[in-house]
């Protein structure tokens, strides 16, 4: 016999191929448009250009630029809004620091070797913050795609019973936590067969809601090291090591009519036509370190021209996650008054559990181009190649899962990234700077926005998101005053991406539209 109450269930002990899966690797190797006001401003469009705290980090060559020490702060105050179908608009505002610098230049009496140049920076390459909400009518059920997923493992009514559960049972690395929860919550029953089934048959229709809050950020700390050669060629190297965390809770939820419904009547385990209300509510909390390396030049050939290229190894992740999920139901037999609720608050027992893994985040190339005629203006462009593709995920000793990495090639491809700024000069104290960014899709054409059944998914969370496109535009001032500067910036995201509640099923796109203020203090010396 099933509890009607059930304790909280932890997944951490789930199988290793799915421990880690295809898009939570990508959500986690994300970067996105921050730094200092100047580069922001012009898009990030500074791989040629250098003398800039935040360029020195996308090419490290960029630091080979200073002739002058330099220490600087920015603050950024960011405007949220997010919105999925007809539901409304979810906004948040957050303020942070996101880049601290220091530079150091020392002039060298060489002919050959101008400058060499060091640095220390803070800087904030991704926040995870985000929330939204959707819904759609549905007639296929989420625990149809468990009662499958668990079809295929052959788990049958006596494995997922556990009347005598105490927190302490342990099950052997692969156990599906979520299924377990789902029969225990009446949402799974019996086929003749020995088979589970889900709620949906033919004739069931209904609706779905969702609701997904994401918290969290991507800091580097970076040491840079770099020179001038001649006032020709300039280079840089640099050291990252990366702090990650991330929290997120995801609530879904169904209302289905002429469901499959367990009918106590009968004793036997039986199902008859009825009303289910069921939702998950899935947490998960992530916290990793890691390091990357950056190499980088800018080659002057005459002086109204700079070529720059950088080269950035993927960042070496050592990770650890905690997953939660709980489940409230109300279900009712067509024909009878009496509704079976329950949820997992009741319960009082619990098996808590972590995952450790790693990750390595793609590999990147930056090549730019940038064109000074004079010194009362500038245009400048970037080409970015992020080998999505090549990203990959391991157990606690850095051995891959072979059945992830597998998935990551075939379904993912490379996202190429465009940024194009330029300033204008019209006095030697005030600068004016625009521009623009754009960001294709790592995710391959026939995976998007489709109901795509093979994506692996974390056991005890089934909800996958990826992006479709996402762009800046933006503009800024700059002021200089001897050796005091004060740069500001607005920045307008857009971003559209998919959310799917399970793989399967039809998904929901997402657009985001955020606003960023910046201001930039520093001083050089």
């Amino acid at each position: 016999m099933k509890k009607l109450y059930i304790a909280l269930l932890l997944g951490g002990a789930s199988l290793m191929a799915s421990a880690q899966a295809t898009f939570d690797v990508l959500k986690m190797s994300e970067t996105e448009l921050t730094g200092t006001s100047r580069y922001m401003s012009m898009a990030g469009a500074f791989g040629a250009l250098g003398g800039d705290a935040s360029a020195v980090i996308v090419n490290p060559g960029g630091i080979g630029v200073y002739r002058s020490s330099d220490i600087s702060a920015t603050m950024n105050l960011n405007f949220l809004s997010t919105k999925s179908g007809g539901y409304d608009n979810l906004t948040d505002t957050k303020f942070w620091f996101n880049n601290v610098a220091y530079i150091g230049s020392m002039k060298v009496n060489s002919d050959f070797l101008k400058y060499f140049n060091w640095g220390f920076s803070f800087n904030r390459i991704n926040s995870f913050n985000r929330r939204y909400q959707g819904g759609y009518d549905t007639g296929y059920s989420l625990t149809n795609k468990i009662a499958d997923n668990l079809n295929r493992g052959n788990w049958n009514e006596q494995d997922l019973s556990v009347d005598n559960y105490d927190g302490n049972i342990y099950y052997e690395c692969g156990a599906p936590w979520l299924g377990i929860l789902a029969y225990q919550s009446y949402l799974l029953n019996g086929n003749l067969d020995g088979s589970l089934k889900g709620l949906s048959n033919n004739l069931t229709t209904g609706t779905a809601e969702f609701y997904v809050d994401e918290k969290g950020h991507t800091d580097e700390y970076d040491i840079t090291l770099g020179g001038n050669f001649k006032n020709v060629v300039y280079w840089g190297l640099n050291f990252g090591i990366t702090d990650l965390r991330f929290d997120s809770y995801q609530y879904y939820g169904e209302d289905l009519e002429n469901a499959d419904i367990f009918d106590y009547r009968y004793g036997d385990g039986s199902t008859s036509l009825g009303y289910a209300g069921y939702d998950f509510q899935a947490f998960q909390e992530t916290r990793g370190t890691g390091y990357n390396f950056k190499m980088g030049l800018i080659v002057k050939p005459i002086n109204q021209l700079r070529i720059g290229a950088a080269f950035h190894t993927p960042t070496y992740y050592d990770m650890k996650d905690l997953y939660k999920v709980k489940s409230g139901f109300d279900l009712l037999v067509n024909g009878d008054s009496e509704m079976f609720q329950g949820n997992t608050e009741t319960g009082e027992e619990g098996y808590y559990d972590e995952y450790r893994y790693t990750i390595r985040t793609p590999w990147r190339f930056i090549g730019s181009l940038a064109v000074v005629p004079n010194n009362k203006g500038m245009i400048s462009m970037d080409y970015e190649y992020v080998g999505a593709q090549t990203m990959r995920c391991g157990d606690a000793g850095g051995y891959y899962y072979g059945d992830t990495e597998e998935r990551i090639k075939n379904q993912l491809q490379p996202s190429h990234i465009l940024r194009v700024g330029a300033e204008v000069r019209p006095t030697s104290n005030f600068s004016i700077r625009a521009g623009y960014s754009y960001q294709t899709s790592p995710v391959k054409d026939e995976v998007k926005g489709v109901a795509n059944d093979d994506v692996d998914v974390v056991s005890s969370n089934y909800m996958y998101q990826y992006d479709k496109k996402n762009q800046y535009i933006t503009c800024g001032l700059g002021y200089r005053y001897k050796r005091f500067y004060a740069d500001a910036a607005y920045v307008h995201q857009t971003r559209t991406s998919h959310y799917h509640a399970f793989p399967g099923e039809q998904g929901e796109e997402v657009k985001d539209n955020n606003n960023k203020v910046a201001l930039t203090i520093g001083f050089r010396f």
